[in-house]
């Protein structure tokens, strides 16, 4: 995709700190593997310590890359429900998406032992959560589908995305009320949210709807930027609104039901991403924003990795809690340091 000449220069600056966060994100962890090394394991070189090309080759090159699949993905899921809904406050959260992923995974791990014995032991394993999470979302996605066939007003469908989101949230919190404190826990782990529990075969499906979802996104480039002059105007273009936001919903349905079925419900980076862009572009054109967001989302998606799986020690801390952390306030100097926002 070419871009303005203007952007050449950020566009380069945020391409190689990308590949920096990269190799920086696979060398750092509990063990600290010399950047020598990962070159050489990469280009299928033996290293002086076999047990490195087992940490880099099948948990920290699909973390990373798990890593740039989520932020990034996340990141234009924001843009597109902002652009939609012409609300900065919008999210991949708003349909009602993620909360249904959420829901599937909370009957999968806390309904388990209604089913006792074999059954329960199928229902909390680790493919079963991801089908459930997808089949959560997928729900909730034909459910708003069918609604926005009949609502016409833009603004009506984000409400009754949220009310989806509290109807599932009430019936999780019945749920938690009457799980075990083993199961309560699982539940608890899983919506901190995980990078690293991806197996390269995993990676491989998440990889293919994720870019089922980007291509989608992509294609509405046009008429992304046709919706900011308004819905009366794009119709006045030419602009079928009923197709444009369905591609537009379906897009990001793929993206964050994905993402959230396979690494969990992770929080700030739809909703800050495609801020930050705005503030350091400038600019309403999606020919710009859609990869600008995408570098940025991955460049702070692998950031807040590395700095949650504190480098040099055992340890590791929830992703969930450092995006908020990390992002938050960055979004808040923004702002109030620009004190308006293009869009």
């Amino acid at each position: 995709m070419q871009q303005h000449p203007a952007y050449k220069t950020p566009f380069l600056v945020l391409t190689l700190v990308l590949i920096l966060c990269f190799i920086i994100n696979i060398s750092l962890g509990s063990v600290l593997i010399p950047l020598k090394s990962i070159f050489g394991i990469v280009t299928g070189q033996v290293p002086e310590n076999t047990s490195w090309e087992f940490i880099v080759i099948n948990y920290r090159l699909p973390k990373a890359l798990t890593a740039i699949i989520v932020g990034s993905g996340l990141g234009i899921s924001g843009l597109l429900m902002q652009t939609l809904f012409k609300n900065p406050l919008a999210g991949p959260f708003v349909l009602g998406i993620t909360s249904g992923a959420s829901l599937g995974v909370a009957i999968a791990i806390m309904g388990a032992s209604f089913f006792g014995g074999v059954m329960a032991g199928v229902l909390i394993s680790k493919w079963s959560i991801v089908i459930a999470a997808s089949l959560g979302s997928f729900l909730v996605l034909l459910t708003v589908l069918i609604v926005s066939n009949k609502v016409r007003d833009t603004m009506a469908l984000l409400i009754i995305g949220l009310m989806f989101g509290s109807i599932t949230a009430a019936i999780i919190s019945v749920l938690t009320y009457f799980s075990t404190a083993e199961e309560l826990q699982q539940f608890v782990f899983w919506r901190f949210g995980s990078l690293g529990n991806l197996s390269w075969q995993e990676l491989v499906i998440f990889s293919i709807i994720y870019c089922i979802g980007l291509l989608l996104s992509l294609a509405s480039i046009k008429a992304l930027n046709t919706l900011l002059l308004g819905d009366n105007y794009a119709k006045s273009l030419g602009l079928n609104l009923k197709k444009t936001r369905l591609t537009i919903i379906i897009a990001t349905s793929l993206l964050a039901g994905t993402i959230t079925a396979f690494a969990g419900p992770i929080a700030f980076i739809g909703l800050a991403i495609p801020h930050i862009t705005r503030q350091i572009f400038t600019t309403s054109n999606h020919k710009i924003l859609l990869p600008a967001v995408f570098l940025l989302g991955s460049i702070i998606m692998l950031i807040c990795d590395t700095i949650a799986q504190l480098p040099g020690l055992e340890y590791f801390l929830p992703i969930n809690a450092i995006t908020c952390l990390v992002g938050a306030p960055v979004v808040i100097w923004l702002l109030v340091r620009k004190r308006k926002m293009v869009f």
